[in-house]
């Protein structure tokens, strides 16, 4: 589950304020420990505004080549990959048309 900005500010502030042990706190929310301490540097190193969700897509996208620049591996994994959609659309032209002679 996702939690806005406020939620996780709200759930760092439950668990600083609880009188409970941070564990038993963050096991009554279903908070997994890892989780709310990540959120809690990010909250102590650079405020509410550093608990906005970050994108989950990298900042940069790594270069594509060209193919005559591809490893051998990975030029028959290309020819593969396009080798089975051929048998796949072949299977299914077979299938579709014989279900229309039926």
């Amino acid at each position: 589950m996702r939690y806005s900005a406020a939620e996780k500010l709200e759930i760092i502030s439950l668990v600083e304020q609880s009188h409970l042990p941070q564990r038993r706190s963050l096991a009554s929310l279903g908070i997994p420990r890892q989780t709310f301490y990540r959120w809690y540097d990010r909250f102590r190193t650079g405020g509410p505004e550093a608990l906005a969700d970050r994108p989950s897509r990298p900042d940069r996208v790594a270069a594509r080549h060209n193919l005559h620049h591809r490893s051998p591996t990975t030029q028959r994994s290309a020819r593969t990959s396009a080798l089975s959609h051929n048998i796949i659309d072949h299977i299914c032209l077979r299938v579709t048309s014989k279900a229309q002679m039926a």
